[in-house]
């Protein structure tokens, strides 16, 4: 007796790309984090991995004029960390520099 429907078909494939691929759903979060005070945290999270993070943080502290750096996560994989709420400011860089479109970023928080 043989089973013909359990050929090659793996509907899992695509969502065995590595650690923190698997979370990734093709979209750009964007989020705010409240720290003390007035202070908060920008974070970005999902930008493919072929980019070099760091680089992308350097420009993006000298565009902004803030602080930044790039924090491994145990679930989202590396995630880029911009003190203050620079939410406008990266989602209007990231379409100008080509490296999302509009339709991928997704804002979080208030």
């Amino acid at each position: 007796m043989s089973f013909q429907n359990l050929k090659t078909f793996d509907p899992f494939a695509d969502a065995d790309k590595g650690p923190g691929e698997a979370v990734q759903d093709g979209l750009v979060h964007i989020r705010i984090q409240q720290r003390n005070g007035r202070k908060t945290l920008t974070t970005i999270q999902g930008l493919s991995a072929e980019y070099d993070l760091k680089k992308i943080v350097r420009h993006c502290k000298k565009e902004f004029a803030c602080n930044g750096t790039v924090v491994e996560h145990p679930e989202y994989g590396e995630v880029l960390q911009l003190q203050g709420d620079q939410r406008e400011n990266i989602c209007q860089w990231l379409t100008k520099t080509g490296l999302a479109k509009p339709e991928q970023l997704k804002v979080h928080g208030f």
